[in-house]
């Protein structure tokens, strides 16, 4: 059974995997449905331990995916803000 802060951390996992997936790499890996069935797949665990194994590695992707983002913002801030050479 989910306590109430272990609820709230699944899903505020959830809605930020969900966000950070608009802008995965790969449009044809369809990285929403996939998380959206391992979730459901995780619905019913009970135990503890198997909780938060699963809450580690979605923070894993959550992590990765906010590389990605981070890395494309860094390409898009190079391409269009010219360094300042005036120092």
């Amino acid at each position: 059974m989910l306590t109430p802060s272990t609820r709230h951390r699944v899903l505020a996992l959830y809605k930020e995997l969900h966000r950070l997936g608009r802008d995965y790499p790969d449009p044809n890996y369809d990285f929403n449905g996939r998380m959206r069935r391992m979730f459901e797949k995780n619905r019913n665990l009970t135990d503890p331990a198997d909780i938060e194994q699963a809450l580690r590695l979605g923070n894993t992707s959550r992590t990765t995916l906010a590389l990605y983002s981070l890395r494309k913002y860094r390409h898009l801030k190079q391409r269009y803000d010219p360094p300042n050479h005036d120092a």
